[in-house]
């Protein structure tokens, strides 16, 4: 079953048994490793909808989650309520039993979630729903007749949609999930009409792309293009690099090896990178069936997050700067805080010299400041001309450095 949440700055969760494409690779395109892993691991006739019960969640503990959700430094967080294989993880009406309060935990897993983030937390709370699901026979019947009818829309899809809005009120639709159907068999206008109109969250509510087949990366609160999209340069509109700590999967894989998790300083580049371009970064991570955040996710949210207490100003209410990178030394990511009218240079790497050359902040001679997040000393510099200057880093042991994964210089009266 799928359990996606996201914890945005910045993040994702997602819960199934293999990869959330199990059921397809294994029925639909019958890859070889997934059936034999099925005829070698489960009877003859055992169907995907037998993992029904097997979803039991029975460590699912929602304050344990909102508790790292917000020790990640996250500023909202998703919950996947339904992905393609259709199981709702609320008692949805309109499930026909296919849902986490019937089968499985038995448990209305969104609206625990839901109370906990809003509880324990400041983080706003999400939902990922995806418009379509591979083998309802409503969907494939509509899909038959060229999208010329519209029963698996009007049944199943936009109720839930309405369902999940007025039941749970998330201050972020995340959409998903076309079927390669247009906008107008999804009747997508009519729901972000309600949905901003009229609907408990008109007035705080955001949403992505992904409404039907040729909206994505044209319309919509914020662009997300494509999974783990990353343009590396500025946007003109506002957009989330939604990606994974495991490499391979949005969901939770048992055989997964310590190699395939991006470690803390990938992560750390990636969020850099993300800001600096003006965009927010979705970070998934997938829980197990028994609904655990596995220990290696929770380490790397919480790495993320104490690095943030040391770095955040670099993050939290910036815009992009002139530059994105600097054209001279790689690695090293800029942005703006208005309020204080401070640069940010986020550098990946500390130079073994102890001098850093920056190519883009103009500096004024008398003027200029420079300090390095978590460290008390102003630092010395040297203007290069009319662009450029060398940074003298301080000398610290490892156990003196303000953390370990990449470091940020605030910059003063710079152009």
């Amino acid at each position: 079953m799928s359990a996606k949440a996201s914890a945005g700055y910045f993040n994702f969760l997602k819960s199934l048994k293999s990869s959330e494409w199990f059921w397809w690779y294994w029925q639909k395109e019958k890859r070889e490793p997934y059936v034999k892993f099925m005829d070698a691991n489960y009877p003859p006739g055992f169907s995907y909808e037998d993992f029904g019960p097997l979803f039991t969640a029975e460590f699912f503990d929602p304050n344990q989650w909102a508790d790292i959700l917000k020790a990640s430094g996250a500023k909202y967080v998703v919950l996947t309520s339904k992905h393609h294989e259709g199981f709702t993880l609320w008692g949805s009406k309109y499930s026909w039993n296919w849902n986490a309060v019937d089968v499985g935990p038995k448990r209305d897993l969104v609206g625990e979630l839901a109370t906990s983030v809003r509880n324990r937390t400041d983080l706003h709370f999400g939902l990922y729903h995806s418009l379509f699901e591979w083998f309802n026979p409503l969907f494939l019947e509509d899909a038959t007749n060229a999208f010329n009818t519209s029963k698996f829309p009007t049944s199943k899809s936009l109720p839930e949609l309405y369902e999940i809005v007025t039941k749970y009120q998330p201050e972020i639709i995340w959409s998903d999930g076309d079927g390669n159907a247009p906008d107008t068999y999804w009747n997508s206008t009519g729901f972000l009409a309600w949905l901003y109109n009229d609907s408990p969250v008109r007035d705080t509510v955001v949403t992505n792309d992904r409404w039907g087949a040729g909206s994505i990366c044209a319309h919509g609160g914020f662009y997300t293009c494509s999974d783990r999209y990353n343009p590396g340069h500025l946007l003109p509109h506002k957009w989330e690099n939604c990606m994974t700590i495991d490499r391979s999967s949005w969901g939770y894989r048992r055989d997964a090896r310590l190699r395939d998790y991006l470690p803390i300083e990938d992560l750390v580049k990636q969020l850099a990178e993300t800001v600096s371009c003006g965009g927010n970064l979705l970070m998934n991570i997938g829980p197990t069936h028994d609904g655990r955040i596995a220990v290696v996710f929770e380490e790397r949210l919480r790495q993320v997050g104490s690095w943030l207490k040391v770095n955040g100003e670099a993050i939290y209410g910036t815009k992009p700067w002139r530059a994105q990178n600097d054209t001279v030394t790689p690695g090293v990511w800029y942005t703006f805080t208005p309020k204080e009218g401070k640069v940010n240079a986020i550098f990946l790497n500390w130079p073994v010299s102890g001098i850093l050359e920056l190519g883009e902040p103009r500096a004024k001679p008398g003027e200029t400041q420079v300090k390095l997040a978590g460290y008390r000393e102003l630092l010395k510099w040297v203007a290069l001309g009319e662009k450029g200057m060398v940074i003298a880093l301080p000398q610290l042991t490892p156990q003196q450095m303000p953390c370990q994964w990449g470091w940020t210089l605030q910059l003063t009266d710079v152009d």
